[in-house]
């Protein structure tokens, strides 16, 4: 079973929202840059990045961000990883970093994502959009820009669906399968 939270155009209004929030906060683009986590957050981050060049008349420089050999559930043998590559071209000293992701849920990806992110230099802040937050923490992580909290019991799963990876943009909760 499903129940639909967003639709494209929510998802649309989100991302305005919240690139122009960015924006306020880094007083323009001349300092940010943008990194998504793979796989819906690098979908995520480029549409934050095409509003940001609409509304300032520049690009901000983009990232791509794999955080496979992060994970803290690798040694328990849970996932079997996939290498997908990493592509940070610029420097990140100086820069306010905005780390992009689609859910935020227990914050282990986030820290996985600092700790891979620190290895490619030191930057003057890093700040975390999400699409989605569903609270449910585990670390002491909080998101700087959300397109949408929503309050979820730790058994259902948040599913986002955007274009790029899923030919269609909407965010849905998974009901448990109790059968």
């Amino acid at each position: 079973m499903k129940s639909t939270l967003l639709n494209s155009k929510d998802i649309s209004r989100a991302v305005n929202r919240i690139s122009h929030e960015i924006l306020e906060r880094n007083q323009g683009a001349e300092s940010i840059a943008l990194v998504g986590i793979r796989t819906r957050g690098v979908a995520f981050s480029l549409r934050l990045k095409e509003k940001i060049a609409e509304i300032e008349g520049v690009s901000v420089d983009h990232g791509v961000l794999d955080i496979t050999l992060y994970r803290d559930d690798l040694a328990a043998g849970i996932q079997k990883p996939e290498l997908k590559r990493t592509d940070i071209s610029f420097t990140l000293e100086g820069k306010h970093i905005v780390l992009c992701d689609d859910v935020l849920f227990t914050g282990r990806t986030i820290r996985a994502a600092i700790d891979a992110l620190m290895d490619f230099g030191r930057p003057a802040s890093v700040q975390l959009a999400v699409l989605i937050d569903r609270g449910h923490r585990e670390l002491p992580i909080r998101p700087d820009y959300v397109g949408k909290n929503i309050p979820t019991d730790r058994s259902k799963r948040v599913q986002v669906l955007l274009n790029e990876e899923d030919g269609e943009d909407k965010v849905f909760i998974q009901e448990p399968d109790n059968g």
